[in-house]
């Protein structure tokens, strides 16, 4: 089965993600490094609290951490680096390897990753009910980071004053920039890379960053006009032969008992596809699947513009194909019931999707819409598409009303694009899409690193030779700013 719903982030370890698809990346998995040889650190688990916003509640629940003191001086100690889980499992192997360790190398830092509540293993709750979700959010995320923060300093008995640094790509960017900015004194500065700061419903400009990345990575337009003409014949050929376009992406069942919301969904799904490779374009990722490591935007590009006379939607098709292919899988399931029900499970059977859609209903947004000034992939998902999958899911008091005035929220309360900060470095790429939403350019106290042909995260991976010029500079200047950070 390979259903397809909206954004997610996330997703290290469970970070960059913030693209979520039942297949691929599931749960906001990121995917981490390749690891060999290299003895992995135990879970750990510490005693947080349910609800840091109501003193007279002490219940409690075991939330998963990690730790690598293998760069520590205990006789001579340096930082603490603190890794932010996000919407997703937390992933040991990335507390051995990533550009985070080559720093805590360099500055002998202690390394510790939090998981985030809800993610992963780490259940505040008996299940995932609507009235058990209420004690997920970045607020309560944020606190949990804290609780924590004092704790580890007691644990370990780190000297007072020692200076914690945060990490964290993609939503966990954005909480990594947030507890800089509410807990200052527990947090001396954050790394904050690919995390949007404004809380957006009608994500708009997602896609239209989407086919800005198809033109910057290949330098002329006819791969964006193969992908405009494509979704422009499939809309046509829908109306007048849809067994065709049955049969080109290979469906899972005929479009003649389709309703209004399978079409939509069917619609999100080949826009995607796109999005998915976009937003993950040339990362040094290694995930469970190696094989969508080959699927990059030339390589898309390629397909798209070799000198055929096929239409246009044809050549979506055969791409189409590439991504079954890729996720193992035999069809194309585009049905909303089964989207829905999925996301309706409430036990902690899946890894991460029902609480990311939770958190975009009642915080963030995100809606990745059809709805721009560029409509190259059609506009058969509108934001009113995902208002209807959060009352679909959680209940009718998830309406538009409730959506909008849950974003407005979390903008004021964090500042959004506004926010006011110092010692945090905002990190973006110009392929990623997510950076639409975020900080690009620099303010007092709180630099911005914008980087040109990269995509979702790419610094916080492993180093590679082939990485783009700009891309190594970035990890340079992040290192200079922890030293004079650290310094300070």
């Amino acid at each position: 089965m390979r259903l397809i719903y909206f954004t997610s982030i996330l997703i290290i370890q469970s970070a960059c993600a913030l693209r979520f698809r039942l297949g691929r990346d599931k749960g906001g998995n990121l995917g981490a490094p390749h690891v060999e040889n290299v003895e992995l650190p135990k879970a750990q688990w510490f005693k947080q609290k349910l609800d840091h916003f109501s003193p007279a509640d002490q219940r409690t629940w075991k939330q998963r951490y990690f730790v690598n003191d293998t760069f520590y001086n205990f006789s001579n100690p340096g930082p603490v680096f603190l890794m932010i889980g996000g919407e997703g499992p937390a992933d040991p192997k990335w507390m051995v390897q990533g550009a985070w360790i080559d720093y805590a190398k360099k500055f002998n830092a202690l390394c510790i990753n939090l998981e985030h509540r809800y993610y992963g293993e780490s259940h505040p709750t008996e299940d995932m009910s609507v009235k058990n979700l209420q004690y997920l959010s970045s607020s309560q995320a944020l606190a949990d980071l804290a609780y924590f923060i004092p704790a580890m300093n007691n644990k370990y008995k780190l000297a007072k004053g020692v200076k914690w640094i945060a990490f964290g790509g993609s939503y966990p960017g954005s909480l990594a920039a947030w507890l800089r900015l509410k807990y200052p004194h527990l947090v001396h500065a954050a790394i904050s890379s690919s995390g949007p700061l404004l809380a957006k419903v009608d994500f708009v400009e997602y896609f239209e960053v989407v086919i800005d990345a198809l033109r910057e990575k290949t330098g002329k337009d006819d791969c964006a006009y193969e992908v405009k003409q494509g979704h422009a014949e499939i809309v046509k050929l829908m109306e007048t032969n849809p067994t065709l376009i049955q049969h080109e992406f290979k469906v899972c069942q005929p479009f003649d008992r389709a309703t209004a919301n399978d079409l939509n969904n069917f619609y999100d799904t080949l826009a995607n596809n796109f999005a998915g490779v976009v937003q993950y374009n040339e990362d040094n990722r290694i995930g469970s699947n190696p094989k969508s490591r080959n699927v990059t935007i030339n390589t898309i590009c390629n397909l798209l513009t070799e000198e055929t006379a096929r239409p246009s939607h044809m050549k979506l098709a055969d791409f189409n194909s590439v991504i079954l292919e890729v996720e193992n899988q035999t069809c194309l399931d585009y049905s909303y019931d089964n989207m829905i029900q999925e996301l309706r499970n409430i036990t902690w059977s899946n890894e991460g999707a029902r609480q990311w859609m939770y958190q975009t209903c009642t915080e963030f947004g995100f809606y990745q819409t059809s709805t721009g000034t560029a409509p190259f992939f059609g506009d058969k998902f509108p934001v009113d598409f995902y208002i209807q999958q959060c009352q679909d899911i959680f209940g009718k008091k998830f309406n538009k009303k409730f959506v909008n005035a849950a974003a407005a929220w979390t903008n004021n309360y964090y500042g959004s694009l506004d926010i006011s900060v110092s010692r945090v470095v905002f990190v973006h790429g110009s392929v990623d899409p997510w950076h639409a939403l975020g900080v690009t350019t620099p303010r007092d106290n709180a630099p911005a690193i914008y980087i040109h042909g990269t995509a979702h995260c790419a610094n916080m991976y492993p180093p590679s030779e082939k990485d783009l010029p700009e891309l190594k500079a970035a990890r340079v200047k992040i290192e200079q700013l922890l030293s004079e950070w650290l310094a300070s």
